[in-house]
């Protein structure tokens, strides 16, 4: 497999999250009557995503390195 379309795969992965998430804070602030721009819940969701994909990244090598055990 190619580093290109190992990095694809994720990649849209990501995205997916990314939009998802953007529209349900969206609509979720717009149902709650607090309706907020799509740019901002835009911002907020790559952050959410940023930070969920980090924790994925950290517990994967936390995983890989403990004795005993072997990441999945």
């Amino acid at each position: 497999m190619t580093r290109q379309l190992r990095l694809r795969t994720p990649l849209w992965s990501v995205i997916a999250w990314w939009a998802a998430l953007t529209g349900i804070l969206w609509l979720a602030g717009t149902a709650l009557g607090d309706p907020s721009p799509l740019t901002g819940c835009a911002a907020s969701a790559a952050l959410l995503v940023a930070v969920g994909e980090a924790g994925d990244w950290l517990r994967q090598r936390w995983t890989a390195r403990r004795p005993g055990r072997s990441a999945p």
